[in-house]
């Protein structure tokens, strides 16, 4: 096995607007709107889909096939005794081209009792362009108030209820399981999450959907409503969840660790670096590298790059200049 290059795998008609800042960062010519993420080494389909979202490597396998035909070559033994024959990871790219609707992510216990669903969601966001997120309830607000917010679609009243941040570029954002959350317009980020395509929707006006009808995950929002944090955050609180990772294993805010984790490594000119074998999500961030799988052949891997590397392929080394950030499922 070796690292594979990966085209974009970006499902489109997506309910908000964006995909332009994938197509730059890419360096390819922009596409239609409405394709605002990039699922990268994809073993998840988007909800209610069989096949949209998933991966396709170059050989036309698709990838969650190839990773239970082999799960051991693909995520090593360890992680298969510790989490069977699945990634346990979804990275994606996304451009907001339009702020995102108020919503939170159930919890792994609400998703199992209530969705028969493996695992909930918490995410984490790199910012590869600055500006404005909004996080956690800044005041505890009772469930019969939140659903006569959302059954009024009072899109202000929501967004005052949550913290404000402005985040840079190269900042890593944590949002917990339940946290109320959305993303500015004009960000561009990578996205670190559990593999689930799951959200609870507060908010709808103006955006492509009928939330009405999609916004509970299919159990109405007085049951939904229970897998959302209702409970105020301090300033504190908010504020320990960002940080600027510095070179290698990032230390992840809270308990973000339990999983996912993730790496930034940069190489200059004249220098390599290593990264660890084991199954990964690669992604070119700015300059232009090779990266070397094993003693094998280089790949060439401009910014903008997306490469999946399986356990099976060894330690890779980097060559060149720029930045690699290196994603990947919680450690067994």
């Amino acid at each position: 096995m070796d690292l594979i290059r990966l085209p974009a795998n970006q499902p489109p008609e997506r309910f908000y607007r964006g995909g332009s800042r994938i197509d730059d960062l890419r360096g390819e010519p922009h596409g239609p709107d409405r394709r605002p993420e990039d699922w990268v080494a994809s073993t998840t389909a988007l909800a209610g889909e069989s096949r949209l979202g998933l991966t396709t490597l170059p050989d036309g396998r698709l990838l969650v096939d190839a990773v239970r035909e082999d799960p051991a070559s693909w995520l090593g033994p360890a992680h298969v005794a510790a989490f069977g024959p699945v990634s346990n990871l979804l990275v994606k790219l996304l451009d907001a081209g339009q702020r995102l609707p108020v919503h939170a992510h159930p919890d792994d216990a609400f998703a199992a009792e209530h969705l028969d669903l493996p695992s909930g969601k918490a995410e984490a966001w790199y910012l590869l362009e600055p500006g404005t997120v909004h996080l956690g309830l800044r005041e505890t607000v009772a469930k019969e108030r939140m659903r006569e917010l959302v059954a009024a679609q009072d899109t202000a009243a929501m967004l005052a209820l949550l913290h404000r941040r402005e985040v840079a570029a190269g900042q890593l954002v944590y949002v917990p399981p339940r946290m109320l959350h959305a993303i500015g317009a004009g960000i561009l980020l990578v996205e670190l999450q559990q593999p689930a395509d799951l959200s609870i929707l507060l908010e709808w006006r103006g955006f492509d959907l009928d939330g009405e009808r999609d916004g509970h995950v299919g159990i109405g929002f007085d049951r939904a409503l229970d897998a959302v944090e209702l409970t105020a955050r301090t300033d504190d609180e908010i504020d320990e969840l960002i940080a600027t990772p510095g070179v290698g294993v990032a230390s992840l805010p809270w308990d973000a660790a339990r999983y996912f984790r993730f790496e930034r490594r940069p190489v200059t000119a004249g220098a390599s670096v290593s990264i660890e074998r084991g199954f990964a999500v690669l992604i070119v961030v700015e300059g232009d590298v090779e990266l070397t799988a094993g003693g094998r052949s280089a790949v060439a891997a401009p910014s903008g790059s997306t490469l999946v590397l399986p356990y099976a392929a060894g330690e890779v080394t980097v060559t060149g200049a720029g930045t690699v950030l290196v994603c990947r499922p919680p450690a067994p």
